[in-house]
């Protein structure tokens, strides 16, 4: 192939096309049926005369040293830039370039010495706990399922519906798509297309692509056919009443034995599950926007929620290619409920001193995809206030909410949707710092008395993930995941957390459940019951176990 190409798909994990496959090199022929086509290519070669070439003779486009330099840097440049803090694509690097100075005989050497090298790191153990704990989370439902899911209906055409649809049509299942309105089921239609014009326009898809998937998707604003589908999916606004409403209504079209599913990310199923009279059939799908894209699928059960309702949920996530994790049903759910203390944290840093753009870079450095800032501003922050109050929280006089988010929402700044936010957004919605914000962050502090201070990066992790990993344990020790590996692949996939640190759970018995045990103790002494120590991470703490220990017993 050629060191360029050769290193551009190996940091890049990119494939390519096996026509472009050809074109530099990397196979011989391309044909349409395999077993012809390698049939004839060989008997090609015999009539010509031609042996097979062998791959470790081939030399001549390795380069020189001194040509290939910029393609090394500029490799090397794009592993930081898009797998900072791993050493996999830096030691791949340093693979190609002995391949490219060596014997074929010395350069596999230096190449295993390498792959030795990386499989005893950290990232390792991490993305080889990951793989498995992905596995792991589609066992242990314990029923047959109702039967394959062929036909769909969803609820609700906006950004969360129609994301929806676009994952189930890309699956292959026959859709109808309900709105109420003709002027939202036509909008929610023409983003669908834009969002497929974006995959064509990447190369992801072709146009016949999207038409095939276009005709999977059947608009409408009544109730026809309702009664003919396997799984309806509600994805309308998130309000009690209103879901309520819904499924009064599905529980007379919807036929006997159709999963009743909503996608709601913090109202309790068991209220939702009230409206009807079949309570087992129904269940939540939490997807992650965008649904089209996010691999994540918490499938939450209620208290009345059948096991073959279970399993089948299970069976629709793997068929429209996400992760399913089975949850139980509290507020927040697992990862909601885990990510509020985490973003509170956050919030109380910059009371005592730090910045939006200071916690954001710490995060980041860490490996998180965003910082909770930045995650603020693109999702609404109104929308995090609403489902602050729809929990409840801050409700019982125990703790005090943060001083400045309801501000910000009072001032109109909800985020990337007004250009104005915790940052400032031009159109390119790149975020900039706001000296208007770092004030009124400092006056409300000043006001509240609070005492300011600096902080390192190291704090500020310490601080927010450790929140992370104390709430992510309550919810183990109550039942609400099953298993800590469970945890581990929620935030991974759904939340942004670095798959090469495995996860919150992971993380924190790699550095020490002791060790975090002692921090959390000392936060506790200095801000209160909101740093409560989990009863499950102090005993695990103090017997010597691990939450990996503890997956491990309950497996045995």
């Amino acid at each position: 192939a050629g060191v360029e190409q050769a290193l551009t798909m190996i940091v890049s994990g990119k494939p390519i096309p096996a026509a472009d496959a050809k074109a530099h090199g990397i196979v011989d022929a391309v044909v349409d049926d395999l077993l012809t086509g390698a049939l004839a290519f060989a008997d090609d070669l015999v009539a010509r005369g031609v042996p097979p070439r062998r791959t470790s003779e081939l030399s001549d486009r390795l380069g020189t040293p001194e040509g290939n330099a910029p393609f090394y840097a500029a490799a090397r440049a794009l592993a930081k830039k898009t797998r900072p803090n791993q050493m996999a694509p830096l030691k791949a690097i340093e693979a190609v370039e002995g391949a490219t100075t060596l014997s074929f005989g010395e350069g596999s050497d230096r190449e295993t010495a390498l792959f030795r090298e990386c499989i005893a790191s950290e990232p390792a153990k991490a993305l080889i706990h990951v793989f498995f704990a992905e596995r792991a989370a589609g066992k242990g439902v314990g029923a047959e399922g109702r039967g394959g899911v062929g036909r769909v209906a969803i609820i609700g055409a906006g950004t969360m519906g129609g994301g929806i649809a676009m994952a189930c049509a890309n699956a292959g299942l026959e859709v109808r798509l309900r709105d109420a309105s003709h002027a939202r089921l036509h909008q929610g239609l023409a983003t669908i297309r834009r969002n497929y014009a974006v995959s064509v326009t990447r190369g992801r898809f072709t146009e016949d692509d999207v038409a095939t998937r276009l005709a999977r998707i059947h608009p409408q604003l009544d109730w026809a056919g309702f009664d003919d589908v396997d799984v309806v999916i509600e994805a309308v606004f998130e309000d009690l009443a209103l879901k309520q409403q819904v499924f009064r209504e599905l529980d007379t079209v919807a036929r006997p034995g159709c999963i009743l599913a909503t996608n709601t990310s913090t109202i309790d199923i068991d209220a939702i599950a009230s409206a009807t009279s079949r309570p087992s059939d129904v269940i939540g799908l939490h997807f992650f926007s965008p649904a089209n894209v996010m691999r994540l699928l918490e499938i939450v059960r209620g208290s009345a929620t059948s096991p073959a309702v279970i399993a089948s949920a299970m069976a629709l996530a793997r068929r429209l290619g996400k992760v399913g994790v089975v949850v139980g049903n509290c507020p927040g759910f697992v990862g909601n409920r885990m990510l509020f203390p985490y973003m509170y944290e956050a919030q109380y840093l910059v009371e005592e001193g730090a910045t939006p753009q200071q916690v954001d870079e710490a995060l980041t450095g860490f490996g998180m995809a965003m910082g909770p800032f930045a995650v603020d501003d693109m999702a609404g922050i109104d929308v995090a206030i609403l489902a602050q109050r729809a929990l409840g929280h801050f409700s019982d006089g125990t703790g005090r909410p943060p001083l400045v988010q309801a501000a910000l929402v009072e001032m109109g700044r909800l985020g990337q949707k007004t250009g104005k936010g915790w940052y400032t957004y031009a159109d390119d919605r790149k975020a900039v710092a706001d000296r208007a914000v770092i004030d009124l962050i400092r006056t409300r502090a000043s006001a509240a008395g609070i005492a300011q201070r600096s902080f390192t990066s190291e704090a500020i992790v310490e601080r927010t993930i450790y929140a992370l990993i104390n709430e992510g344990a309550r919810a183990l020790d109550e039942g609400f995941a099953q298993r800590a590996s469970d945890i581990d692949v929620v935030y991974v996939s759904g939340y942004g957390f670095p798959a090469w640190r495995g996860g919150p759970i992971f993380y924190a018995d790699r550095v020490g459940l002791p060790a975090i045990l002692e921090r959390i103790e000392a936060l506790h002494r200095e801000h209160g019951s909101r740093w409560t120590p989990a009863p499950l991470l102090e005993r695990l703490a103090r017997s010597g176990g691990t939450f990996r220990g503890l997956d491990a017993d309950r497996r045995g």
